[in-house]
């Protein structure tokens, strides 16, 4: 903490900003200092949407029947489910999260009556969804309890894939607020108890997720081993599904690079991480929110192998894609702030300040 204090490390390895908020007692968030009040009109009217979908989510408790209105259509609460997962996947968490309280509150009621098994399973799909947007919407504990309700739909369903996605989405948001030893252990019984199943349509890229979970929990644990013997399973069952649209978990060869850059620019090696991004072409990910992070790890393993220039125009490509999941992240904040005290006001330093400005990081 000294040596980050004093600028003589980096803060934005996750890893170790989860290591210290634990010791603190505090959050990510806190730590990286990002504004409590949204910089933008669009900001605010975000957070307020995030509020509501956490909200609906408390109260789509499926121990309870709904106390509201009649449930929509099942085939309309299919149209707008897909809409939703498709703005999450282009990371307009804005966009989802004002649509996400109604459809959660319409599956709610619609588990209720004839469509029960749909409902349960676009429940699981939806919660899984809120989850993400909730989570990269800056409230990660939220994003902890919506995915409670993505586990909760599977059970009362049954199906081995479906409970496979709501352990992903748990442990998902459990790495959200640095509990990685969590995240571990959902995935872990997660796949053992897909592995039996996988001749179900989606469940090696399922399983094959799940494993890359427990490879990045167990770096951030440092037990780099067990990492790698997880990572090369996922590998051998990529190379048997392809770059897959599955769940839209975009399970496959390419997001397996992706993964392995993550957990190298925290856990591991960032001249690594560089190495593998080499590899990667960007224009293979279809996925927006997949390609912002890959722009985000590997502009600060640049920023890391003091490539200065280079991080900065992946930070800014990262913005372009997805400003509001880069704005709000306290790992790009860490990495631009570095970048900036580098900086000797240059180009790089002027756009650096821009970006400063735009999430709300004070100079």
């Amino acid at each position: 903490l000294s040596r980050i204090e004093r600028g003589l490390r980096s803060a934005d390895n996750r890893f170790v900003l989860a290591s210290i908020a634990e010791a603190l007692r505090c959050s990510v968030a806190d730590l990286a200092g990002q504004p409590e009040a949204p910089v933008d009109r669009a900001g605010a009217e975000a957070s307020s949407a995030v509020h509501e979908t956490i909200r609906a989510a408390i109260e789509a408790d499926l121990r309870y029947g709904p106390t509201g209105a009649e449930a929509p259509p099942i085939a309309h609460l299919e149209r707008e489910l897909e809409l939703v997962r498709d703005l999450r996947v282009a990371c307009d968490y804005r966009g989802a999260s004002q649509r996400l309280p109604d459809l959660i509150r319409g599956l709610h009621a619609a588990a209720y009556g004839p469509d029960r098994p749909k409902a349960l399973r676009d429940l699981v799909i939806v919660a899984d969804c809120a989850s993400f947007v909730v989570r990269y919407g800056g409230n990660p504990a939220g994003a902890c309890l919506v995915a409670e309700r993505a586990q909760q739909a599977a059970e009362l369903l049954g199906d081995p894939v479906l409970l496979g996605l709501g352990a992903w989405s748990r442990a998902h948001a459990a790495t959200g607020c640095g509990l990685y030893e969590r995240a571990y252990r959902i995935a872990e019984v997660g796949a053992a108890e897909l592995e039996g199943h996988t001749g179900l349509p989606d469940a090696k890229e399922m399983l094959g997720q799940l494993w890359l979970t427990q490879a990045f929990a167990l770096t951030a644990m440092s037990d780099t081993g067990e990492a790698a013997e997880r990572v090369s399973a996922a590998e051998e069952l990529a190379e048997r599904t392809g770059d897959s649209p599955a769940l839209r978990l975009a399970f496959g060869p390419t997001n397996n690079h992706l993964w392995r850059i993550s957990m190298e620019v925290d856990g591991g090696e960032a001249g690594r991480a560089v190495e593998i991004a080499r590899e990667v072409k960007p224009a293979a990910i279809e996925s927006t929110s997949r390609r912002a992070a890959f722009y985000l790890d590997t502009g600060r393993a640049l920023g890391r192998v003091g490539a200065d220039v280079e991080a900065v125009r992946m930070l800014l490509t990262a913005e372009r894609l997805a400003p509001q999941r880069i704005r709000q992240s306290p790992f790009a904040a860490e990495a631009v702030r570095s970048l900036l005290e580098r900086s000797q006001r240059n180009a790089a330093g002027v756009e650096l300040r821009g970006l400063c400005s735009r999430m709300g990081i004070p100079l």
